[in-house]
């Protein structure tokens, strides 16, 4: 048997941004069917940090699905950085005006998909790598196979939200796209534990033995990372181990009050930084994971894809409703200039914070001189504030 379909835009991956768009797109009377490589139950558990700008809050409330993230999420008006047993906190509400919220992107990612989901909105998972887009002048085409039947959708534009490793990104002719990518030489150890948070707000730990981090999903279950060699696997990170070294990476004081208890979760990311140009083609659009990594350094992972969305879908409706391709074929530029400063961003905050392999000891004292500098000039920390809450789209 074999599904045939015809949509307005086909969206490849059912993360965040995939969803995002469908629902957007839904709500001003445009189709879509999305494409997923994995079951949606294993989307759905995924665990991702979660700290929102405003203007991703803002979007979540535009597809209608702000509920919980109003109601649940947590409001910081600051965040700390530590360096040693110093702590500076960045004031964000007397900076900026404005803070962030903590909501883990599992629970935004369950949001928008029940919400796509009453939308009737057709979702194909487990298709697999082998998925192949066909593009030419007037539509494109989706061919795959999943577990249920093979399928073939025609649309009139795809949409890739399919994150790094997906294929949409590959179906921009390698002589058209350019990839710059920075590989950092360490990963974050990642732990949840069911325990009080170490602060009522996220704190950001440099040691000279390495990065630190403490953060929250809520009053009673903490996000923890260390910093830790590229080639660890968890097995090598027992529960000891890990507060062991968190507590020697952050200052006497914090250490001193930490709560402990036994992991639910452990996992190791590698970081890297990595832009794809230009982020279309014809008539494939590249959002999200799909076109650009950050380190997790800084939170703007999730919220540029957000910023992505925001562009696409404000061009997807603008052609659809005045039959007006401006902004469409403006959306690769506009969201680059908003990506490469939060490339800037994140490769900042993560140069300040952590310690690289075979660094000298200028390195480490000119990290320490950064840090003090932040200290004392308010300038700086409101520079800090200004990209921590999100640059304008």
């Amino acid at each position: 048997m074999k599904l045939t379909l015809k949509t307005d835009v086909a969206i490849i991956g059912s993360g965040p941004s995939g969803l995002l768009l469908s629902r957007l797109l839904k709500l001003k009377g445009i189709s879509s069917v999305i494409v997923e490589r994995q079951s949606i139950t294993h989307v759905l558990s995924r665990i991702r940090a979660g700290v929102l700008e405003q203007g991703s809050v803002n979007m979540m409330r535009r597809a209608e699905v702000g509920t919980r993230v109003s109601s649940e999420g947590l409001r910081h008006d600051g965040f700390q950085i530590t360096y040693g047993d110093r702590e500076l906190r960045i004031d964000l509400q007397k900076l900026m005006g404005k803070g962030v919220t903590v909501y883990g992107q599992t629970e935004v990612t369950k949001d928008l998909y029940h919400a796509v989901i009453s939308d009737n909105t057709q979702i194909i998972e487990n298709a697999g790598d082998d998925t192949a887009i066909t593009l030419s002048s007037d539509h494109v085409k989706v061919t795959g196979v999943s577990p249920e039947c093979a399928f073939d959708i025609e649309a009139k534009f795809v949409a890739g939200c399919d994150g790094y490793r997906g294929i949409s990104r590959q179906a921009i002719p390698v002589d058209i796209r350019q990839e710059f990518e920075r590989i950092y030489p360490f990963g974050w150890l990642g732990v949840l534990s069911e325990t009080k948070p170490a602060d009522h707000e996220i704190i950001y730990s440099s040691h000279e033995n390495g990065f630190a981090m403490c953060s929250m999903r809520n009053a009673n279950l903490s996000r923890y990372y260390v910093q830790c060699p590229t080639n660890d696997r968890t097995d090598d990170w027992s529960d000891e181990r890990f507060w062991a070294t968190l507590k020697e990476r952050l200052p006497s004081q914090i250490a001193q009050s930490l709560e402990i208890g036994p992991s639910i979760e452990k996992s190791i990311a590698p970081l890297r930084s990595f832009v794809c140009e230009p982020l279309s083609h014809q008539r494939i659009f590249i959002a999200g994971d799909a076109g650009h990594i950050v380190p997790p350094t800084g939170a703007k992972g999730l919220n540029l894809a957000f910023s992505d969305i925001f562009y696409l879908s404000n061009a997807l409706v603008q052609y659809f409703s005045k039959n007006d391709e401006s902004e469409l074929t403006g959306y690769s530029d506009r969201a680059l200039a908003r990506i490469w400063k939060a490339e800037r961003f994140s490769w900042w905050m993560t140069s300040l914070l952590h310690k690289f392999d075979e660094e000298d000891r200028f390195a480490e004292k000119m990290r320490r001189a950064e840090f003090q500098f932040l200290c004392e000039s308010p300038d700086f920390q409101r520079a800090l504030a200004e990209n921590y809450v999100g640059l304008p789209y």
